[in-house]
């Protein structure tokens, strides 16, 4: 005879929380709804044995305000433009509001905001080359505040859902392109190491020129920043060299239009005496002159899919599927005056 199975683990109630905590369920219910009446290391100690038990809001119970709130690593105006469009596309047709913020160049935003999102329990939070600390996590999971990151900045671990590009791929077909044109000489000026996406652009770059049996020479790799400041400083040492490339791979359009500065003031012409490619594609590399060839990286398209993702998980629409859902969408090489075969 076979032994009985054992019964699925049930979750703890708000009286037994309560009780764990030494406090009031009333305490519990206040720390569940936000209230700011609640001594810090009480609301802490109450945080954790929700997330210990792994709590949850029945959906009944949820009451959210009509936002999507948006989260920046830095609010860059050409690049965040497009990110805010693809959520606003979504959060107009789902008859919500949009609230930025900017987590001033940190990879996590401060535990004040934290607080203050759980607080007015928006549909869902969209974190952009950023994302969220353990404790943050369990603060939002306890409110059911649904969050996604899009394009994030390292690993956003197993349980995190988050929109991407393929940015290896990018890398891959920008230096390919300028190896097609005959350039053996390729720079790179890539973005900030410790974002996952500049590693995988430059590792894109690198892949292009061993498969095509060129040397990747350190001496014309640089690490900037992503912006146009670090595109032109980084520039000018590059096209300084006496052996400078005859072609540059830009992390970013930013760092693209900062090196075309750098070429001017150095009395060189793009693409004539090196040629330049970027990755983004925003509005102005249609624009620059030349215009520039650039990686396009469908950042309205994500956007969208992030805030159509944080929606489907604040309705419960995937709830049970077992691992994070990570979406990436395709990059594709935009070909236009920046690139040309090396002068002889």
């Amino acid at each position: 005879m076979e032994p009985p199975k054992t019964a699925a683990k049930r979750s703890a109630t708000l009286a037994e929380i309560a009780r764990e905590a030494g406090v009031s369920a009333p305490t519990v219910s206040k720390v569940l709804n936000g209230r700011a009446d609640v001594a810090a290391a009480t609301r802490t100690r109450v945080e954790e044995l929700l997330r210990v038990h792994g709590y949850r809001r029945r959906r009944a119970e949820v009451t959210r305000s009509p936002l999507i709130d948006l989260v920046f690593h830095e609010l860059e105006s050409a690049w965040a433009m497009e990110v805010i469009r693809g959520v606003e596309n979504v959060a107009r047709d789902a008859g919500l509001s949009v609230v930025l913020s900017e987590s001033a160049g940190r990879l996590t935003p401060g535990r004040t905001w934290a607080d203050q999102v759980a607080g007015r329990r928006p549909h869902g939070v969209i974190l952009v080359l950023s994302g969220l600390d353990a404790a943050q996590q369990a603060l939002l999971t306890s409110r059911s505040v649904p969050f996604v990151v899009m394009d994030p900045a390292g690993d956003p671990g197993s349980d995190v859902p988050s929109v991407g590009a393929t940015n290896w791929q990018g890398g891959l077909a920008a230096t390919r392109h300028l190896i097609d044109l005959g350039h053996t000489r390729i720079g790179a000026i890539g973005g900030p190491s410790r974002m996952m996406c500049a590693r995988a652009r430059l590792d894109g770059y690198r892949a292009a020129l061993e498969t095509a049996g060129l040397p990747a020479d350190p001496a014309l790799i640089r690490e900037g920043d992503f912006h146009h400041e670090s595109g032109h400083r980084l520039g000018l040492d590059l096209l300084s060299r006496p052996d400078r490339p005859t072609a540059v791979f830009a992390g970013n359009d930013l760092q693209a239009l900062g090196l075309y500065e750098a070429a001017r003031e150095l009395g060189l012409r793009v693409p004539e005496d090196v040629s330049v490619v970027g990755f983004d594609d925003l509005p102005v590399a249609r624009w620059v002159g030349p215009p520039l060839t650039t990686v396009r990286q469908p950042l309205t398209e994500m956007a969208e899919a992030a805030a159509r993702l944080v929606l489907e998980l604040g309705r419960g629409e995937r709830e049970r599927e077992r691992t994070a859902t990570r979406l990436e969408l395709a990059t594709s090489l935009v070909v236009r005056s920046s690139t040309t075969a090396p002068a002889l």
